[in-house]
């Protein structure tokens, strides 16, 4: 008769339950401890050691192209606005008003002034305090003495990455190895065509790892992208501290799965390989010669996590006349994948919460996922 382990609930019980089994060699790897997953303490170690201390990706610069344009997010707890200043220039900063704490901006859009919904208090694009109905009649208030506190924020081939950590190496220095694999895509030029935001009930961890393998296509996504899935085209290498990632070379099912003809910078295989990278902790890229999609991963709790979806065209095929109908056919399909996606994760996450759900081996195909549960076990509860 199978026995019931007793819950876990302390955060670092749960680490040292995640080291030991990552000192198993990736040929008897298992997959993650369920407490991993479920458990509030342990997600209070991670938010401490990986949320307010690593470089996160918030979205794509070409989303900000006007002066004013501006995007919103978290890290951790601390909402968080980029916009493209004044002089054309990306800036990042609380998302907290200075008088009485009310988050200023919300979604996307444009702005001359950042002004507060609650009591009309505004800021100009660098963040400086430019007016504040009736201040004037406090003797103790000084105008000059309020400023939005700015937040890291740096761009690394086209994406915008903010972190709290003011230690953190520039995030040019930082995926450097990624820059030099995937040089060759030229993915700082391709624009993005569509974005939205979605929330699903599973824990973001299951949705990483998820999007990590490619060894669930052929049975979860059987009515879309599977049976043009073949496992024997997937190549999964190991991965380096600040990501994993894996290759599948083939000849696309969609016309702007390939190489457009313009396109001069792919040679030889290159024209046909789609590159899927998991930069942690928490932004996903599908990198194929023509096109690209994206998740940006937001815990919001154990059970729940904030998504960002989006993705655009390399530049030969936004050239390209048809080029609205290839994105519609595209969103079309990753709608799809992405529902299937949806019932596979949330599956998963009801299924770590059985008592008697036990971890099991990996496949050759899941790499990425040893990759990252020893970048998770290096990490939280380290400090």
């Amino acid at each position: 008769m199978a026995v019931i382990p007793t819950p876990t609930t302390n955060g670092l019980d749960v680490v040292r339950h995640l080291r030991e089994n990552c000192e198993r060699p990736f040929e008897d790897a298992h997959s993650m401890p369920p407490a991993v997953y479920t458990s509030e303490a342990f997600l209070a170690l991670e938010r401490r050691d990986v949320f307010r201390s690593e470089w996160l990706c918030i979205g794509r610069a070409s989303a900000l192209a006007n002066n004013g344009d501006y995007l919103t997010g978290t890290i951790d707890d601390q909402p968080i606005f980029v916009l493209r200043d004044a002089n054309g220039e990306l800036r990042a900063f609380s998302n907290v008003c200075l008088h009485r704490m009310s988050v200023l901006l919300e979604g996307r859009g444009n702005v001359r002034r950042i002004v507060c919904p609650y009591h009309a208090w505004n800021y100009t694009l660098d963040g400086a305090l430019a007016g504040a109905p009736l201040m004037d009649r406090q003797a103790g208030f000084c105008k000059e003495h309020y400023k939005l506190p700015a937040v890291r924020c740096e761009t690394w081939q086209g994406w915008i990455y903010v972190t709290l950590n003011a230690d953190a190496p520039p995030v040019d220095a930082h995926l450097a190895d990624l820059t030099k694999l995937i040089e060759p895509y030229g993915m700082s030029d391709y624009v993005e065509t569509f974005h939205e935001e979605h929330v699903w009930d599973t824990n973001w961890k299951i949705l990483a790892e998820n999007f990590m393998e490619s060894y669930h296509l052929p049975m979860l996504h059987r009515a879309t992208v599977g049976p043009h899935s073949k496992l024997e085209e997937m190549e999964c290498p190991p991965g380096l501290p600040a990501f994993n990632y894996h290759w599948i070379t083939k000849e696309a099912s969609l016309p702007i799965g390939n190489a457009h003809p313009a396109n001069t910078r792919l040679q030889g295989h290159w024209r046909r390989t789609t590159a899927l990278l998991a930069i942690y902790p928490t932004h996903l890229i599908t990198l194929t010669p023509g096109y690209f999609w994206y998740l940006i991963l937001q815990p919001q709790g154990v059970g729940r996590v904030h998504i960002r979806f989006g993705g655009g065209l390399a530049p030969e095929f936004i050239d390209d006349p048809k080029a609205a109908d290839y994105m519609a056919t595209l969103k079309t399909l990753l709608d799809e994948v992405n529902a299937e996606d949806r019932r596979g994760v949330e599956a998963v996450f009801r299924g770590v919460h059985a008592p008697l759900a036990k971890p099991g081996n990996l496949s050759p195909l899941e790499r990425p996922n040893y990759d990252f549960a020893r970048y998770l076990a290096a990490r939280v509860g380290a400090t």
